[in-house]
């Protein structure tokens, strides 16, 4: 599905408030900007409060690329008893594990010990609602 959305040439400024320019550039696919492969790339809602330190909150929109290999602090999808849940994978020698978030290794899901868990996807990015 195709949406279109107006989109600003200009960029907004986080600091000092410059003089605003009312020029729209042309209309906007989010799907070009947000999603490399299609195929692969899917939505899906967070539910729960376990990564909120590292911004991904209850009810967020996920969007997930099966394809990618996780990197070191990658967030993934990982399928845990039957269970699509977010974690964090962290790679460390020749060991590789999935925390909540953290950075810290403790509370850690030790992947080389538990061959059942598999990384389902990468979160590629978060969408959720400021107000």
């Amino acid at each position: 599905m195709k949406l279109l959305l107006p989109f600003h040439l200009h960029k907004v400024g986080a600091g000092f408030p410059s003089p605003a320019i009312d020029y729209v550039e042309d209309d906007i696919d989010l799907n070009t900007h947000l999603i490399k492969n299609i195929p692969s790339t899917f939505l899906i809602r967070v539910q729960g409060k376990s990564m909120n330190g590292v911004g991904i909150h209850n009810n967020d929109l996920l969007i997930v690329d099966r394809s990618l290999n996780p990197k070191n602090f990658s967030t993934v999808i990982t399928n845990v008893n039957e269970e699509l849940v977010v974690k964090t994978f962290i790679k460390e020698k020749d060991e590789s594990f999935l925390t909540s978030g953290s950075k810290k290794l403790k509370d850690k899901i030790n992947l080389t010990e538990n061959s059942e868990i598999f990384i389902w996807g990468v979160v590629t990015y978060v969408i959720h609602a400021l107000q």
